[in-house]
């Protein structure tokens, strides 16, 4: 790794930004605007008082107008806090209010109405800024929200949801080159992914139809607003999942003024727009661009864990608003990427085992392609709020391998096609949902999703040596899943509050129908403290890649063993303890118990389950499966977390857990996701610099994982067959060493007068600490190697708003 080339090159880059705007650097100050609405019926708010706390003795402040919007000019830059009040409604104070020279800060705030005057119990906190606090305010356990400026702080998440997602207790990451969200102890494919209503494929490039992450994410943390992430018993309104959601809202573009973005940094070079489409209309837009960077870096001799090849990607995110004269609002929406690697054994160095994703014996060339768009349309007409939603989605997986043949000099003199594969599906979705504000103590929650998909699969593997072939996938078909949800929210007073509903799905492909209960309750012992309770059923259909493998009878009749298999069902038990210690520290802890049923194993008696895969590109080839396998996971969470508050912060997590499956086999056995804990430290402090207001920061994460288990190779049957073959029979049996990395990262955002510079560098595994990735045998050394994940890697960061 050539590190002088790049500090040469981020230094470089400092300069070039520091020299071109030096002459621009004046006392910058910005506007805070935004609107206050209903929280239930989403309602405008008119007259409520929005004061800004500020460090300095001038008094900032608004009121909002008969559309609920409030403005304040003038604000200095740095960090501020906001409060507002209004007669009837819980008071709310927004803490940590980020104001730069390059960019207006535009808020959506929602209030809740009061039940009664109970003046020992004040809430300090409003969902768009409490990162506890979620934009759902029905789910009130094993929830959190997504707090975007946190991509961007925190060491090691590089902008991407899903890895500042890791951060959570309850979650495991441990996998240096994917984002798999593992929730739990569950399988990622449990995971649901929405965008603003709709049921999406998964969000990342090189996103697998089998799998929920990927290496690189598409969704863009500039375009993200403040979205909703839950592990177990979320709320009746999401379904077909059994592990845990991930709730995305896109933020609306600036309405008054256009603003620009250029980046660079890991995930890519970057530009971005937004802005009103006239001044004399409230209708914005925002849009972001992104090319890889990584090919930059190939240049300059950095290595990414992929040895010679180089993985190519770029996408686009992008969102239209546009209000009606009688108070609506349009919607368009979307967001896509391509992308592509070749990784070519026959480039390796076999002196080394550089290549964390191919193999020295083949050479594979991978396609993949992910689109998302959609419209919607949503009101409030007197205490309902409408919203209609629809969309499409399409995914494209493309990829062939060649098998590799080399001679006594191990150079490659032939080549047969191993593997062939093309899978396609397009989803059309529909989603409606509606609350309504009965009054101050009850509201309903409802609404139903069509989800209609059209999928053409193929795959195959190719035998050379045997002349044959073995096609697993072959199908070009269509299947529709339906649900419906709703959820009543009465608050008995402003300490007791149940939610009580009830979500159903129906699925067209075998004709299954299931009804699941859903409840909490939650309880404000006093102003500081609370307990909640939460209860779910959950049930998601299987892989349509699972339902449509192929079997080949002996007569030669292709037979669909596995399209009968019904939902994997989960149920889900949670108990909640929230302790507010002083303002900005927070402690939560949480237990919890899950069962795991109907789970797809083979007929067989075998070590097989479903509850293993997800964190790979393969699909899964068994066959003739039946949903007779269990599962059950536990364990305790805890969170001590402050608040960014006086130029510091923290987030301790950790969790303990034990995750167990059995087989069609009946043995009980650990999961491969079974780690046990997980333990996180983040924290970071932030100074102010000179007249000008300019910011330094540091920020660093530590964590440790309990080490994945593992299947034991079986040497014997290996050298036999040329290729890594496991001992089934002993499954997860073995585990490796415990997974540990250190993140530091140093930050600099400099204001001028109109615009704004970030700079920042990631010091990623700062100890160089080798963790292992896999494990597996070579035929050509007759040995079992170890590959290693990413070592030290510095990634550089630039960012300039205007």
């Amino acid at each position: 790794m050539k590190l002088p080339l790049l500090f040469r090159f981020v230094t470089g880059i400092i300069m070039l930004f520091t020299f071109v705007f030096s002459d621009l650097s004046a006392q910058s100050t910005q506007t805070i605007r935004g609107r206050v609405v209903d929280g239930v019926s989403n309602t405008a708010l008119v007259g409520v008082s929005v004061m800004l706390v500020s460090t300095d003795e001038k008094i900032y402040g608004s009121t909002t107008d008969a559309d609920g919007r409030f403005r304040i000019d003038n604000v200095p830059v740095g960090r501020h806090t906001i409060r507002i009040t209004y007669i009837g409604y819980e008071e709310q104070t927004i803490p940590n209010i980020i104001a730069t020279a390059g960019k207006e800060v535009v808020l959506t705030l929602s209030l809740t109405e009061s039940v009664s005057q109970l003046n020992e119990v004040v809430i300090t906190d409003d969902v768009k800024s409490d990162k506890t606090a979620t934009n759902n305010d029905i789910a009130v356990v094993s929830a959190r929200s997504f707090n975007v400026d946190d991509t961007k702080r925190y060491a090691g998440a590089i902008g991407d949801p899903s890895r500042m997602a890791a951060n959570f207790a309850g979650v495991v990451g441990g996998n240096d080159s994917r984002n798999d969200i593992v929730v739990r102890g569950n399988s990622p494919t449990g995971m649901l992914w929405q965008l603003e209503g709709l049921n999406i494929p998964n969000p990342n490039h090189f996103g697998a139809l089998v799998s929920t992450g990927g290496p690189v994410s598409i969704l863009n943390n500039n375009n993200l607003d403040k979205s909703d992430f839950m592990t177990s018993a979320f709320p009746s309104q999401y379904g077909n999942a059994t592990a845990g959601v991930f709730d995305l809202r896109l933020r609306d573009g600036n309405n008054e003024k256009r603003e620009l973005l250029a980046q660079v940094g890991f995930n890519g070079f970057e530009v971005g727009a937004e802005g009103p489409f006239s001044k004399n209309s409230q209708a914005s837009y925002i849009a972001n661009y992104r090319y890889s960077t990584l090919g930059v870096f190939q240049t300059l001799g950095i290595e990414f864990g992929t040895g010679s090849n180089t993985p190519l990607y770029q996408d686009l995110n992008f969102k239209v608003s546009l209000p009606t004269a009688r108070g609506g609002k349009w919607t368009i929406f979307g967001l896509g990427g391509t992308s592509s690697i070749d990784l070519l054994g026959s480039e390796t160095d076999l002196n080394e085992d550089a290549n964390l994703y191919g193999t020295e014996n083949r050479d594979s060339y991978t396609k993949y392609r992910t689109g998302v768009a959609g419209i919607s349309y949503e009101k409030s007409i007197a205490n309902t709020y409408l919203r209609f939603t629809a969309g499409a989605s399409a995914t494209r997986e493309q990829f062939d391998s060649d098998s590799l043949v080399r001679n006594t000099e191990n150079e490659v003199t032939e080549r047969y096609l191993r593997a062939q594969g093309d899978m396609n599906t397009q989803k059309y979705s529909f989603n409606f949902y509606t609350r309504t504000k009965f009054n101050a103590r009850n509201s309903l929650t409802s609404g139903f999703y069509i989800d209609a998909t059209q999928f053409d699969l193929f795959n195959r593997d190719i035998y050379a040596n045997l002349n044959r072939d073995t096609v697993r996938l072959d199908v070009d078909n269509r299947v529709t899943l339906y649900q419906f949800f709703t959820s009543w929210k009465h608050r008995f007073n402003q300490r007791l509050v149940l939610n009580a509903g009830a979500h159903a799905q129906y699925y067209s492909l075998n004709e299954q129908f299931a009804v699941e209960p859903r409840v909490s309750l939650q309880y404000i012992l006093n102003s500081k403290q609370s307990i909640s309770v939460g209860y779910g059923i959950h049930n998601q259909a299987q892989n349509v890649t699972t339902s449509f493998i192929q079997t080949k009878a002996p007569s030669g009749e292709v037979l669909l063993t596995n399209k009968d298999l019904d939902f994997t069902t989960s149920q889900h038990y949670v108990l909640t303890y929230d302790w507010n210690i002083v303002e900005n520290l927070r402690l939560k802890a949480e237990g919890y118990y899950q069962t795991l049923s109907n789970v797809p194993v083979e007929q067989k008696s075998s070590s097989f389950s479903a509850l293993n895969t997800g964190v790979s590109f393969a699909i899964e080839e068994e066959d003739s499966l039946v949903n007779k396998g269990t599962g059950r996971n536990y364990g305790i969470e805890l969170t001590l977390e402050r608040f960014f508050n006086k130029g510091y912060y923290f987030l301790i997590t950790t969790s303990l857990f034990d995750s167990k499956y059995k087989g069609s086999d009946g043995i009980s056995r650990n999961t491969t996701f079974n780690t046990q804990y997980v333990f996180n430290a983040l924290a970071g402090k932030e100074w102010r610099i000179g007249k000008a207001k300019n910011f330094f920061s540091i920020n660093l994460k530590l964590s440790t994982i309990g080490g994945k288990r593992l299947t034991p190779i079986d040497f014997e049957q290996s050298q036999l067959f040329g290729r890594t073959i496991y001992r089934d029979s002993e499954a997860f049996s073995e585990r490796q060493d415990p997974y540990f990395r250190a993140d530091l990262r140093f930050s600099y955002r400099k204001e001028y007068k109109r615009s704004t510079l970030e700079v920042a560098l990631d010091l990623q595994n700062l100890t160089n600490n080798e963790n292992v990735f896999m494990q597996s045998y070579n035929p050509r050394t007759n040995s079992v190697v170890t590959q290693y994940q990413q070592s030290f890697f510095p990634v550089p960061y630039v960012r300039f708003t205007f």
